[in-house]
């Protein structure tokens, strides 16, 4: 186990990463690691000059932030245009009979079939996955979920604290990872955590889940579960996460609470989840301290410390901080035009 050194700064920086200096690649100087709202496409142009933006048809915004050498790699069909003058990729469907949502969504499954044929991806290593829809985009296009990361493109997640009070105080329901997850093996997570396909609302994404991973009934959930807003950060993937590294990852992520009536707790209900531990404050505390929690879900409970006063802006020299860091605004849209 690692020693228990990381502060709750530290947890932040481990998951909100574009702007902390880690790699040559991306040229991220460390004079703008104190500006947590610095949007890249407005920032000097030395610093993403690298980049690649990825444009969609009818909308002059970019939605996705790619790597030069994932650019390269990329067995691009006919249906892209890659200007490396310009440093920008254009989806432009040749397929003119289907509505734009289908050729796009068809463009787009075309190259990601090609990549797993040719086996140009790790994260995508000969295997599909379910679609995500591209966030703040007019039209529905859909992409797999494993290649998102490829794009640059955002990513919505939906994660569910769920805790329960006893004679001890509040525990909160924290599972352990199963080993042979390809992401985050063994470590703690969110009580429930997904992310939102195609098609579903976060809520909708939040009650299956619960039911799939931590055996809740729906009618619970539907009726107690509270929205209490959303995190964003930017990170960028890392050895834990498996796959290609290095790679922008700007993740939207809604938060929700569930307290438990007495008697009721939660269950191992899929390979995905280990084991369910009912632990104290200071016991998730110490898991903190320790790394043991996958990033993201370590910001969704300090978010949630915050919101429930356990985190206290007397007691918490880098609170604003941390508050910026938990909402920041991402550098691609998350609305259409």
């Amino acid at each position: 186990m690692a020693s228990l050194s990381k502060s709750y700064l530290d947890l932040v920086n481990d998951c909100d990463r574009y702007l902390m200096h880690t790699s040559e690649q991306l040229k991220l100087l460390t004079i703008y690691s104190s500006l947590p709202y610095d949007e890249p496409l407005q920032a000097p142009r030395e610093h993403w000059s690298t980049l690649y933006r990825f444009f969609l048809p009818e909308d002059s915004r970019p939605h996705g932030l790619m790597l030069p050498e994932i650019v390269k790699k990329m067995p691009w069909t006919s249906d892209f245009h890659v200007d490396h003058t310009a440093r920008a990729v254009h989806l432009k469907p040749e397929d003119t009979t289907s509505d734009l949502s289908t050729s796009c969504t068809n463009a787009f499954s075309k190259l990601i079939q090609r990549s797993i044929d040719q086996d140009n991806f790790i994260v995508i290593h000969k295997r599909h996955s379910e679609h995500y829809p591209i966030v703040g985009y007019k039209h529905p296009v859909k992409f797999e979920r494993y290649a998102g990361n490829l794009f640059g493109f955002v990513s919505r997640g939906a994660h569910l604290t769920v805790h329960s009070n006893t004679k001890d105080g509040m525990k909160i329901w924290v599972p352990r990872r199963s080993a042979h997850l390809f992401t985050y093996p063994n470590c703690l997570d969110t009580t429930v955590a997904g992310g939102v396909p195609a098609g579903e609302g976060p809520f909708e994404c939040i009650v299956r889940e619960a039911d799939e991973e931590a055996s809740l009934a729906e009618d619970l959930v539907r009726r107690e579960a509270k929205a209490c807003g959303c995190i964003t950060y930017v990170g960028l993937t890392d050895p834990r996460g498996n796959g290609e590294q290095g790679l922008l990852s700007s993740d939207l992520i809604y938060v929700y609470d569930l307290e438990l009536p007495e008697g009721v707790g939660c269950r191992q209900n899929d390979d995905e989840v280990k084991e369910f531990h009912l632990m104290s404050i200071e016991e998730v505390k110490q898991g903190l301290r320790a790394g043991e929690f996958k990033t993201n879900s370590a910001l969704v409970m300090i978010d949630f410390f915050i919101r429930h006063g356990i985190i206290k802006s007397e007691e918490e020299k880098h609170y604003t901080e941390i508050m910026a860091r938990l909402h920041r605004k991402l550098p691609l849209p998350t609305a259409a035009e």
